[in-house]
């Protein structure tokens, strides 16, 4: 597969096949992954792979359990502001209305956001975490190394969805997996099969055009 295929094809996957992953290819994938662009070699992400009884004990933990408050981080704040909260609501309707599921449909649109919480049935769950101490830069070599995962993952072709959902329940997810205090729960990945018969795998996301986000200079 084409670097451009793999960027092309990588969507947000809110829907899985019941169908294992080998270990050894997620294995390959964060070995491969070791190459991700990293400023001053600090190379500060970390990461624990659940699969199996691991999985379903963390899930069940999540699924009775409350969001932090008040949470570490705040992934929010860009829809606090019109030009990004049109994109959310854009993405939004699109996705909701795939489902068929209407705006006014409180329960069902809360009961599809809490399969966040079972990682919308995904045999392999990565959680990103690293040193609460980290700055910005290191969480953007973080963020550079969770998008390597995902291409490879393309190339291998799986499925992934990154859950910033997960930082809400950090401090239960530090507990469950035995982390201190002193780290951060950036995200989880869900890793597996995409299920092509599920609408919500299949609507179409905008993207701004290129001359909106772009100045090119001296060409």
């Amino acid at each position: 597969m084409l670097v451009s295929e793999a960027v092309a094809t990588r969507r947000s996957i809110r829907s899985f096949l019941d169908k294992p992953v080998p270990f050894e290819t997620i294995q390959r994938i964060l070995e491969r992954a070791r190459m991700a662009p990293s400023g001053c070699n600090f190379q500060p992400w970390e990461a624990t792979v659940l699969t199996g009884a691991p999985l379903k004990a963390l899930q069940d933990r999540l699924t009775a359990s409350q969001p932090d408050d008040p949470m570490d981080y705040d992934f929010s704040e860009p829809g606090k502001h019109d030009k990004y909260k049109a994109r959310l609501q854009a993405v939004g309707a699109a996705m909701y209305g795939a489902m068929a599921i209407a705006r006014d449909d409180g329960k069902q649109r809360a009961d599809f956001v809490q399969s966040n919480l079972v990682s919308f049935g995904a045999p392999v769950l990565l959680l990103c975490h690293f040193p609460k101490w980290m700055k910005e830069a290191q969480w953007s070599d973080t963020g550079m190394w969770l998008q390597t995962i995902m291409l490879l993952c393309r190339e291998e072709g799986l499925d992934t969805c990154p859950q910033e959902y997960m930082g809400m329940y950090g401090k239960t997810i530090k507990d469950q997996l035995g982390l201190g205090e002193d780290v951060l729960l950036f995200c989880g990945l869900a890793i597996g099969y995409r299920d092509e018969s599920d609408s919500v795998n299949g609507f179409q996301r905008e993207r701004v055009p290129l001359d909106e986000q772009v100045t090119f200079l001296g060409f």
